[in-house]
């Protein structure tokens, strides 16, 4: 268990997400996890679900915590740094998940010396399933990257990388988990289309798309094997392989991760 304390500044439902993998992998204590929200009534509600001391003034954050994460949309980021560049100091540890926004400008906007780390998870991290990237500032040293890779190591699956790949990141897992609810939605209503109950439909897609994903990750094979070992000559697999390519199925989906990534990178220049 962590000694340090965590403050979240925003309480959406990343932030929410990852209050309860951190309690639930017993990192920490709810009474070690405060959280800053301008919304009394999601104050209350986080209260009272998680039992985590919450407050609406982010200065409070900097004054209870050791590690301070901001989960703020990158919009508001500005804001933020500009109500904690005097609260916040070299003792802190801080921890950005905001989508685009560059190491380089939290460490403008706050005092020298400040330990920065961003960071990229996704959704997932509610079920312990996060796909996780971060890269540390140039004030962050190793032991603030093990901290930070223990938080989210707790809830999934954690890369420590350069931070020119994090948009790419951004693009890829943490847009992603929207593209794969789109696609389990698509299959599923491919069942309903042919005959099947919804409800069967919807957990057959879900259940062969987290089947699927187990055994890219613990077979350790390419998809293309894994794809191929399930398409048999003249068989049903290929037909249905045959529609996605006429469709422009692969492309599409990297052209979304392209799109996203690129949208990721704007969000960074227009600070």
């Amino acid at each position: 268990m962590l000694k340090e304390k965590i403050g979240f500044i925003g309480g959406g439902k990343m932030g929410e997400a990852l209050c309860k993998g951190i309690i639930n992998a017993k990192l920490s204590k709810a009474g070690n996890i405060m959280v800053s929200d301008v919304v009394v009534e999601r104050c209350k509600l986080l209260s009272k679900e998680i039992g985590i001391k919450t407050t609406q003034n982010n200065k409070d954050i900097a004054s209870f915590a050791d590690v301070v994460i901001l989960a703020v949309k990158p919009q508001m980021m500005g804001e933020v740094l500009d109500q904690l560049k005097n609260e916040i100091t070299s003792l802190h540890l801080v921890v950005s998940i905001a989508a685009g926004i560059p190491i380089r400008f939290i460490e403008s906007s706050l005092q020298a010396g400040v330990r920065i780390i961003r960071v990229m998870p996704n959704t997932p991290c509610l079920i312990g399933a996060s796909a996780t990237a971060f890269a540390l500032g140039k004030s962050a040293n190793d032991a603030d990257g093990q901290l930070v890779h223990d938080l989210f190591n707790a809830v999934g699956k954690v890369f420590r990388l350069d931070e020119k790949y994090l948009d790419a990141v951004t693009g890829l897992s943490g847009s992603g988990p929207a593209y794969v609810y789109l696609f389990i939605e698509a299959l599923s209503d491919g069942g309903v289309k042919m005959g099947l109950p919804r409800d069967i439909a919807t957990a057959l897609a879900a259940q062969t798309v987290m089947g699927s994903a187990k055994m890219v990750l613990e077979t350790g094979q390419h998809p293309a094997q894994l794809k191929d070992a399930v398409t048999s000559p003249g068989g049903t697999t290929i037909e249905g392989l045959s529609k996605l390519e006429d469709y422009g199925f692969k492309s599409a989906v990297i052209n979304a991760v392209e799109a996203a990534t690129l949208k990721s990178k704007k969000l960074g220049k227009l600070l």
